[in-house]
């Protein structure tokens, strides 16, 4: 397979390198795309130093497979070009993820409706990844009605100027800012831009691609906020079914779904972290409890590495699908 990664030099594409590199991915030939500012840079991958060419130059090279991890004005003007030219793009961009013409994908949940003539496939958002990766073996059996979600999101969501932002506050140091107030030692209730409805547009991604990606029937209200943890989103969520239930009966489920990993110990204080979840590629869960106010719901907290799971991984894992089922 001839590979491409696009935006190889960002946060993200840099840790699709690394999972790939983790990972038995058959790989004839791979290559590293980056912004006209990066252009020739060098990239360590699996010990070799490759060089980073432009989108202009990949077209030439004829790639099989490309993961976009460049934005959304780059995979609206590229992804369709690539796929005219033979090769399937999955984009971790927001920009094809609500698009009626393409599927949203989780692999563990969806992957299955992924056919040979899907050309560009959409990663979801972060947020999304991590919750659903709990809520979907839930909902399977015992019906999920409505969900409230609170996030808590690592600065490098939002990308390396954040990141440096936050390092610079911690040092004392004057920097360019990515966030309207200062995130050391402060949680900002803003992620992405507001819209009309007072809710902000990653709020919103949270509900309309859990409608599409598990069931449009399932109420889903969520709240974003920014907290000064450099990698691992956090999310406590409020889950109400149609069924009723057992805690036993939750943990059970969880407990064998792949691709989760409980920690619920509270007489031990074990429940996961953010720094539980660095450079992992499982979605974590604990203080799972009954909702004591209110009838068959449960009230649980979830965290995963952004970047991975919540990026990465599920990128690689959808390549993976495609290979395994032979409809690259």
């Amino acid at each position: 397979m001839k590979l491409a990664v696009v935006g190889a030099t960002g946060m993200v594409g840099k840790e699709i390198l690394e999972v790939i590199s983790e990972r038995d991915i058959p790989i004839k030939d791979i290559f590293l795309v980056s912004s006209e500012k990066s252009l020739q840079k060098s990239i360590i991958f699996k010990g070799k130093s490759l060089k980073t060419i432009s989108l202009e130059q990949l077209l030439s090279k004829k790639p099989d497979l490309a993961l976009f991890a460049a934005g959304s004005e780059v995979s609206k003007m590229w992804a369709p070009t690539m796929a005219e030219n033979g090769c399937k793009v999955i984009d971790n961009s927001s920009f094809w993820r609500m698009s009626s013409n393409h599927k949203l994908i989780i692999p563990e949940i969806n992957g299955w409706q992924l056919k040979r003539d899907d050309m560009i496939i959409a990663n979801p958002n972060c947020s999304t990844i991590q919750l659903l990766m709990v809520l979907a073996p839930l909902h399977k059996n015992l019906k999920i009605k409505r969900v409230i979600v609170s996030t808590y999101q690592a600065v490098s969501g939002s990308g390396k100027k954040a990141v440096e932002q936050l390092q610079n506050e911690e040092m004392n140091v004057e920097g360019k800012m990515a966030y309207p107030h200062n995130i050391y030692r402060n949680v900002i209730p803003h992620c992405d831009d507001f819209l009309n409805n007072g809710y902000t547009k990653e709020e919103m991604k949270i509900t309309n691609e859990t409608k599409k990606i598990l069931d449009k029937n399932i109420d889903v209200v969520a709240t974003a906020a920014r907290v000064p943890v450099i990698e691992g989103h956090s999310e406590s969520v409020n889950i109400t079914f149609s069924n009723g239930f057992d805690l036993k009966q939750i943990k059970d489920i969880l407990e064998n779904t792949p691709g989760v990993k409980v920690l619920d110990n509270i007489s031990k204080n074990v429940y996961p972290m953010p720094i539980n979840s660095y450079k992992k590629n499982e979605v974590f869960v604990g203080r799972i409890r009954k909702d004591f106010t209110l009838d068959k719901t449960l009230n649980l907290w979830i965290t995963a590495d952004n970047l991975r799971k919540g990026a990465a991984t599920n990128a690689v894992q959808i390549a993976e699908y495609l290979i395994n089922k032979n409809i690259l």
